[in-house]
């Protein structure tokens, strides 16, 4: 999934927003920041390149094709919006609200298998990491989150 340049730093902003949450949760050692941030980026970008495609797949196959892209609200901050046919505006959802919804409890607190994927992500080579990654991008609770996202941003229009 291709970005514009103005989606794709908003979005990277959001993923820095994830890595200093990451921070203040992982055990981190002095190394760790860059690595953090690659991660945090990672999730916010891998996310969304995931979710939009993924929408409008299953919109096709329910008979009822939709359009969703990330754009910018009016403060620049970046947030899912469909469009149903006929260029009708559907749901929108902040990115940084649908990236919470999808890696955090209701409590504010990481998913414990996101915690131990990304944690691990931390350690070792980058092909680990990756390994890591993709554990925590295909977990229980986001695969969970990014279902009801989707039926949100199904919903038709008033």
């Amino acid at each position: 999934m291709t970005f514009s340049d103005e989606v794709r730093l908003a979005l990277l902003a959001e993923g820095d927003r994830l890595a200093r949450r990451l921070t203040q949760t992982l055990q981190v050692s002095a190394q760790d920041p860059p690595r953090l941030t690659l991660l945090g980026r990672s999730l916010a970008l891998n996310l969304m390149g995931a979710l939009l495609p993924t929408l409008e797949q299953v919109a096709r196959r329910s008979g009822t094709p939709l359009r969703a892209e990330v754009t910018l609200d009016r403060l620049g901050q970046p947030q899912l919006q469909t469009w149903w046919p006929g260029d009708r505006p559907g749901q929108s959802l902040p990115v940084a609200d649908l990236l919470d919804r999808l890696l955090l409890t209701q409590a504010g607190q990481w998913h414990p298998p996101v915690r131990e994927a990304l944690q691990g992500a931390l350690g070792g080579s980058e092909h680990a990491a990756e390994r890591a990654l993709v554990s925590c991008l295909r977990s229980p609770p986001v695969l969970r989150g990014m279902e009801a996202a989707m039926r949100l941003l199904l919903r038709p229009p008033g």
